[in-house]
């Protein structure tokens, strides 16, 4: 077993393989990038920048508007499911809330390497840090719910940094 990867997730022991094989946990993990013991969020945030360059372009900004909506919906329900499967709330391998945070965070911003390498940065830095009320939300809401709205909300912080900043 490599160093970067757990030997089991979640409190029902599941592999890497089992989660690699099931679509709502591929979708939940990132594609695999939250199957890694070190910084899965990160690691999430990155594998949401394909999705971000794709959406971009593919230049429709209400295809991006919608794409990113469906990304929070269809969320709430991958990673409520992930959630159960694993046996753990918000188990840090879930990084599907990362993805949509940060579509959020860099919509209606040009497509440049400023404004993609700032996003992220502002993103994570919300993410990680969780000022209030991202804390508080992190805290007090469950589910698949509870898992998607701190990032949402730190998606949203990111974005007004963005906006102010550009």
């Amino acid at each position: 077993m490599s160093i970067f990867l757990r030997p089991h997730y979640g409190k029902n022991q599941l592999s890497a393989k089992q989660i690699l094989k099931d679509p709502v946990l591929l979708l939940a993990f990132g594609f695999g990038s939250g199957l890694s013991k070190y910084m899965p969020g990160t690691l999430g945030t990155l594998a949401a920048v394909p999705i971000y360059l794709a959406l971009m372009l593919y230049g429709d900004p209400t295809i991006y508007l919608i794409a990113t909506a469906l990304s929070v919906m269809i969320g709430i329900w991958i990673c409520d499911q992930a959630a159960k499967k694993l046996a753990v709330h918000d188990f840090g391998g879930i990084v599907w809330d990362e993805v949509a945070g940060f579509l959020i965070t860099l919509y209606g911003l040009p497509l440049t390497w400023q404004t993609l390498l700032a996003g992220f940065v502002a993103f994570r830095i919300f993410d990680i840090v969780k000022p209030w009320p991202i804390r508080y939300l992190d805290k007090q809401v469950g589910g698949g719910f509870g898992i998607m709205l701190d990032d949402v909300v730190a998606g949203i912080f990111a974005a007004l940094v963005l906006r102010i900043w550009f």
